[in-house]
């Protein structure tokens, strides 16, 4: 599952063991996953909504009728990429197998696609009684991962098979069913996308086309592989992504600013956004008028990759070239004399690059061949990208 998305369902059943699953939420937020506990009625008598929605940062609802203008048991369902219910009780279990929807969770487990992860918990003669095996067969049967619970000592002063596993069982079991990576983890990456505006007059500006989508592609990547991730955006309509801190900005001087106060804490940079080459000398306070409109002084903008590149210590810069051509060697040239570890060539003689969903060309590292990109999604391009990085990181 390459590109594994970062938001999990917690779902909580009504047994002992649910104080556990503290200890699971708060590790799969380390691990860079969003999360949002959605518990049982009855597990709200081990633990109670105020303390997940504390550990989780997120409200926490467990009934259909709450909130229900944002009609949760669809919305969760549809913005989350895996579930895990932990305890699963045994009547839990039962009901999930008889396709009963009598409460929140149960709700989103019918209309949710996402893989679902069960780790039963309960009394050794409730795990082995012929209904939890056949409701356990049943499950497996439809796709559902349920886990045989740990052998130990339980509440009750009993030994058996029926405790709940180790949080450390419970996530290897969940990266292995989702393949998701956590190779960035603890990694600070910023990232530039869109397109500078420099400003003629309080009405017209100098831009180009670059929407924003590959700087994008790159944030949301980084932060599923766990990165701490940091966007600056130029004039790009797109959406905020939840979790990743965006600061605006409009001019190259604005995003130079905004380059010096973060590289400093940076792990890797990756220069995605169109930045002008030029400004106007001179920004007129008022419109300028039709008949005065008969040309505009510029001024050299400062390369910005060159002038962050020359701070760099540790850091892994990737630079991206926009070019009416594949010439590689003024591509590896630029590579070189811009300070780049690593730089994306795409020909956009064609007019096929701003604003696609995909994209093709070169990928360029210092002291390799080559490496073509056949046509492909800006997602994976993005993850190729930060594969070269974290090779360059060591």
């Amino acid at each position: 599952m390459q590109g594994f998305g970062r938001e999990v369902i917690l779902g909580v059943g009504g047994g002992i063991a649910a104080y556990k699953s503290c200890d699971l939420l708060r590790r799969l937020r380390d691990l860079g996953f969003g999360v949002t506990v959605v518990p049982t009625p009855s597990s709200l008598n081990f633990v109670g909504s105020a303390t997940w929605e504390a550990l989780s940062g997120r409200k926490v609802t467990t009934e259909v009728f709450e909130s229900v203008e944002e009609v949760r048991h669809i919305s969760l369902a549809k913005n989350s990429n895996f579930i895990i219910i932990a305890p699963a009780t045994a009547d839990l279990m039962a009901r999930i197998a008889a396709g009963r929807a009598d409460d929140l969770l149960t709700n989103v487990i019918l209309a949710s696609n996402s893989p679902v992860l069960i780790v039963p918990a309960m009394h050794p003669e409730m795990w082995n009684d012929e209904a939890t095996k056949t409701n356990v067969a049943t499950l497996r049967s439809r796709g559902y991962h349920v886990m045989d619970p740990d052998t130990g000592a339980l509440t009750s002063g009993d030994v058996g098979q029926g405790r709940f596993p180790e949080t450390s069982r419970i996530l290897g079991e969940f990266a292995e069913i989702t393949g998701s990576r956590s190779d960035l983890l603890g990694k600070k990456v910023l990232i530039t996308a869109g397109g500078t505006r420099e400003a003629i007059d309080p009405v017209r500006f100098i831009g180009n086309q670059s929407s924003g989508k590959q700087g994008y592609a790159v944030a949301r990547s980084a932060q599923r592989r766990g990165a701490q991730v940091t966007l600056i955006s130029a004039n790009s309509n797109l959406a905020d992504i939840e979790g990743i801190r965006t600061i605006k900005v409009e001019s190259a001087s604005q995003m130079l600013s905004a380059l010096d106060a973060e590289f400093t804490h940076t792990d890797i940079l990756v220069m995605s956004a169109a930045v002008a080459d030029a400004r106007p000398k001179q920004i007129a306070d008022a419109k300028i008028k039709k008949n005065e409109f008969t040309n505009i002084a510029l001024v050299e903008n400062p390369d910005i990759l060159r002038t962050i590149s020359a701070k760099k210590s540790r850091q892994v810069i990737v630079g991206f070239a926009a070019e009416t051509s594949e010439n590689l060697e003024t591509a590896q040239a630029k590579m070189v004399s811009k300070g780049a570890d690593i730089l994306y060539l795409n020909d956009i003689s064609g007019g096929d690059i701003f604003n696609s969903e995909t994209t093709h060309g070169f990928i360029l590292v210092r002291g390799k061949e080559p490496k073509k990109v056949a046509e492909t999604t800006k997602d994976t391009l993005a993850h190729q990208l930060l594969d070269e990085a974290l090779l360059q990181l060591g």
